[in-house]
């Protein structure tokens, strides 16, 4: 593998009320913007990207918000898109079309609800690997198995970039995967109180929030990465987060990407109860797919965003974009039309004494909207198992999930029941260490759970397997142990 220079470049989600005092100050101000283009000059960011900034603080400043309404979107019903399985005819086409075909990893965030201020990708997920080493043995042994190198690149924040570059050092040079990274910009944090530049001189960091990764495409082109990506014959991205595992290259969707000359292309799953606050599928009236988050759902629309009959299909972040349509976009000046998001958070995450702040961000999925030939795939659930917090790496730790040697990783055949449901005390399991701490020797064994949830303060030995639904509640102020060799099949309280 061969690391070449970078190129430069928590909460949950609701949709946001901006404080009408902060836009009547605003008001009262030639120009409110000012101060935050000056902020930004002074980072040296690209021009570009202060437009983008100043174009979502201006509707932001203005009571705009980032509001799609339900009246304004139809409902896409099952039989308009393609389903993965009938894709199968594209694959020979997409097996030529991988050698014009870029990997990207989405880097830029923190582990912050799992307790870390690192890396998300720096956290060690199955057989002691991190979200890091997986990715790049997957695109080892997909270039070895194809005979060609396929790049992989790791579009990184400024809170992921130094760690991460530190952690692909100690790979060296190893044939045949080229690894990247570039940087996605930054915006500053805007006080909710009075919709000026946030301040904290003593952490100047805190002044400042990632853009999304809807920032993506401008970042390449700002970076230079779009036009050393096309200058040597490479045509095609395929996008997804650093933590879905299941997210790898598809020569049937990647066939069927090449051969109906798309632009872009979201890959879907079917919604259940579980996703109702994630982002959802829709059409806009005049018949372009949109991709709605909840932060930009109004108070009144709430249940029809939350109706999973009605939106049926989720967007997993799997996506795949067609480098030609991004410089045509880019040369048009088509993203400045990015829908944004407006994310109303603490200037200090870690701090609920700190200011509120708003974190004006942009999807990458809302892009589908922008694009002519845009479309989306329906995909099992198996392409899609995001880790988001304790909960998750659990799961992700246990038996439930396979490894396979090509890095690959699904459901085990094993299983008896779907996905458990997983719940542990936040007050004790707070976070990656609170977890190895109880879980010295690993996850027990939940290919015959159903669900598994945790009260209290519980330390757990080697080999300890749940049968069914399974609760265990500590109601004592001291840690109780699970001997070695515990199989658990009902309820325990202690």
């Amino acid at each position: 593998m061969s690391i070449n220079t970078p190129i430069s470049g928590s909460s949950e989600e609701r949709p946001v009320q901006v404080d009408a005092g902060a836009i009547g100050q605003c008001s009262n101000s030639a120009k409110p913007v000012e101060p935050f283009i000056s902020k930004m000059r002074l980072e040296r960011l690209p021009e570009a990207a202060i437009e983008m900034f100043t174009r979502f603080y201006e509707q932001l400043a203005e009571g705009k918000g980032a509001i799609i309404p339900e009246s304004d979107l139809d409902p896409v019903k099952p039989d308009e898109i393609e389903d993965l399985e009938g894709l199968r005819r594209y694959e020979a086409k997409g097996f030529e079309a991988l050698k014009r075909t870029v990997i990207i990893k989405l880097n830029g965030g923190l582990g912050t609800t799992m307790g870390l201020r690192g890396p998300k990708s720096l956290i060690r997920t199955k057989k002691g690997l991190s979200f890091l080493d997986i990715s790049i043995g997957q695109a080892e042994r997909l270039s070895r198995r194809l005979g060609l190198g396929v790049p992989l690149v790791f579009m990184n924040s400024f809170f992921t970039e130094t760690l991460t570059r530190k952690a692909l050092e100690s790979y060296g040079n190893m044939h045949p995967v080229s690894v990247m990274t570039f940087l996605q910009h930054k915006f500053p944090k805007v006080l909710a109180a009075t919709l000026e530049p946030a301040s904290s001189p003593s952490r100047r960091l805190l002044e400042w929030n990632p853009a999304g990764h809807g920032d993506l495409l401008l970042a390449m082109e700002t970076s230079g990465l779009l036009k050393r990506f096309l200058d040597h014959g490479y045509r095609y991205l395929f996008v997804s987060n650093i933590d879905n595992l299941s997210a790898q290259i598809d020569a049937g969707i990647l066939g069927y990407f090449h051969s109906e000359r798309m632009d872009f292309l979201m890959e879907v799953t079917d919604r259940t109860d579980m996703d109702r606050k994630g982002g959802h599928l829709a059409r806009m009236k005049n018949g372009r797919l949109v991709l709605r988050e909840a932060s930009q759902c109004d108070h009144s629309d709430r249940a029809s965003f939350g109706d999973i009959d009605r939106h049926p299909f989720f967007n997993t972040n799997n996506l795949w974009i067609n480098l030609e349509s991004v410089q045509e976009s880019i040369s048009r000046k088509k993203y400045m039309d990015s829908s944004f998001i407006i994310n109303r958070k603490k200037l200090d995450p870690l701090d609920s004494l700190s200011p509120d702040v708003y974190q004006l961000e942009s999807a990458l999925g809302s892009a589908i909207a922008l694009f002519e030939q845009s479309a989306a795939v329906r995909v099992p659930r198996s392409r899609f198992t995001p880790v988001k917090n304790c909960e998750d790496i659990l799961l992700l730790w246990s038996d439930y999930y396979s490894f396979e040697e090509d890095f690959r990783i699904g459901a085990n055949p094993a299983c008896r029941s779907k996905r458990p449901i997983i719940s542990l005390d936040s007050s004790v399991y707070s976070g990656v260490d609170s977890l190895e701490m109880r879980f010295p020797h690993g996850a027990p064994s939940l290919v015959d759970c159903e669900s598994f949830s945790v009260k209290g303060d519980v330390k757990f030995g080697r080999n300890v397997v749940i049968h069914g639904a399974v609760s265990i509640v500590n109601n004592s102020p001291r840690q109780i142990t699970i001997e070695d060799d515990t199989e658990i099949t009902e309820d325990l309280v202690f």
